[in-house]
């Protein structure tokens, strides 16, 4: 089985410092929908793992974040393209969650729903803790310079082995090429 593992915000979608907090706010990279059709006709099961501190933070309920991932697999649809699963950890930082990237928590989760090892598995995400929590469970790191890619990419704790791309349709056009 080909398994990726996709970051939300900042991947899929544009970020916002004061998060994506309805449906209205959550508006696609272009490009990004039709990358995850791309994946799907080439025969990889596309997951979403995405930390949502909003949820633990009081600034939307579950019904919220349920109506935004309900738009994004509703646009994604509209161009050929379906996600296999989502996983989110809806814990505020300051929780002390095994599930909050960079933890691999979300990460091992799929794992064992999907009864696969996550060794060489891309794992594509804007920010560090992504990049981490993929590490951690053996994964391949992509970083996009999307959403908050271009800060991360200076980091100095990227690690070494990291893909770097300009966004989610230039990962998946190397992968499927």
């Amino acid at each position: 089985m080909k398994l990726i593992i996709l970051d939300r915000d900042g991947v899929i979608n544009h970020d916002s410092e004061q998060f994506i907090k309805s449906p209205d706010e959550w508006k696609p990279i272009p490009g990004s929908l039709e990358a995850i059709a791309r994946l799907n006709q080439w025969g990889w099961r596309v997951v979403v793992a995405t930390n949502q501190s909003g949820v633990g933070r009081g600034l939307f309920g579950m019904d919220t974040l349920n109506a935004i991932h309900e738009k994004m697999v509703k646009s994604l649809a509209q161009v050929g393209g379906r996600l296999d699963a989502i996983f989110f950890c809806p814990h505020a930082a300051d929780a002390g969650c095994d599930c909050r990237k960079p933890k691999p928590g979300l990460l091992l989760q799929i794992s064992e729903r999907f009864n696969i090892a996550l060794d060489g598995v891309p794992v594509v995400g804007d920010s560090l803790r992504d990049l981490q929590a993929g590490i951690a469970v053996g994964g391949k790191p992509y970083l996009v310079l999307t959403g908050k890619g271009q800060k991360t990419r200076e980091d100095p704790a990227l690690p070494a082995d990291t893909l770097i791309y300009p966004d989610l349709a230039t990962v998946v056009a190397d992968l499927t090429s």
